[in-house]
């Protein structure tokens, strides 16, 4: 049989080419964030979903097929769209920072000659104030697991535990990995963003509490994920929802907080080692923070807590 291979009409190569190029766009800044940024699978599907909520948006309000090189009098309508819908600033803004890296990638590899967003201001937002759990309610929390002896509840524990005392993330610790616990050493290397390892250290409470857990987990039926350090009663790998789970069912019997979470807890590890005078740079260390910046959101609670011993303990702070 023979095959003949026929010229396309140049309209017709002129649409495919056109939507190839515009395909191919995407795909390379996907690339970029994974290969090169080192962003988590979860980060990169998030800006793909808000890049392609925009070109909906274009093709369905404004006839726009492509976004590559849209002015910025379409974003600001989708902008206007997104508030109307009730998407807090804060949503919008991360949308909006998503579209802005995409065309600034753009712009570096030459494809479009100017970034849209390069003026754009982000909306204003109210500060997110996160309250941690006081020492009490931690107390009262661990004071559930007092007669703990089956597998769930000891790995339920060391989850609570790893969480406060260690400061990791939620993906951290559903990450985290046989080979990487050292119950000599008294240490776990954590993998964290951009793939970034730190090695954070455990307290006696926290390595008894991993050692009770291993031996109820070698007596599971079935392990199928033996890589990974928490497991599910059926031997697979915890994942996300699960932890929040753990985290609610425990602490909204202790705890009135509206907001109970694996970040939460993070936020409190870091509120009570300031509290008690720790580094301001050794907990950015222990988070894994790349910067002082993003660890002295933990510190307005330690401020608070200054306060009242300042006014407590200086002359002119006491009542006379």
């Amino acid at each position: 049989m023979n095959f003949q291979i026929t010229k396309l009409n140049p309209a017709i190569s002129g649409i495919f080419c056109f939507y190839y190029l515009r395909y191919m766009s995407l795909e390379r800044f996907i690339s970029y964030l994974s290969l090169e940024k080192k962003y988590s699978s979860h980060t990169v599907t998030a800006y793909k979903m808000d890049i392609e909520a925009f070109r909906l948006f274009c093709l369905e309000k404004h006839d726009v097929s492509g976004i590559d090189e849209v002015e910025y009098p379409i974003i600001r309508n989708w902008i206007v769209s997104l508030v109307d819908a009730n998407i807090s600033n804060r949503s919008v803004n991360r949308k909006l920072a998503s579209l802005k890296a995409y065309y600034k990638f753009l712009h570096g590899i030459g494809h479009i000659d100017s970034n849209p967003l390069a003026k754009h201001r982000a909306l204003k937002t109210s500060k997110k104030i996160e309250i941690p759990f006081s020492v009490d309610e931690m107390q009262k929390v661990f004071s559930q697991f007092e007669d703990a002896e089956g597998f769930e509840g000891l790995r339920d524990r060391l989850i609570i535990e790893l969480l406060y005392t260690t400061g990791i993330r939620r993906a951290e610790l559903i990450e985290l990995q046989m080979m990487n616990v050292s119950l000599t050493e008294d240490t776990i290397k954590v993998l964290g963003k951009r793939n970034k390892e730190r090695i954070v250290p455990l307290l006696p409470t926290t390595v008894q509490g991993f050692k009770n857990y291993f031996e109820q987990r070698s007596t599971l039926d079935l392990i199928a994920d033996g890589r990974h350090v928490f497991l599910l009663k059926s031997g697979y790998k915890i994942y996300d929802t699960f932890v929040y789970r753990v985290i609610n069912s425990y602490f909204s019997k202790v705890s009135a907080k509206v907001k109970k979470s694996p970040h939460i807890l993070r936020h409190t590890f870091a509120t009570h080692l300031l509290n008690e005078g720790a580094d301001l740079n050794s907990v950015k260390e222990l988070l894994g923070h790349s910067s002082l910046a993003s660890t002295q959101v933990y510190t307005h609670n330690s401020i608070a807590e200054l306060k009242k011993v300042h006014a407590s303990a200086h002359p002119r702070g006491k009542k006379q």
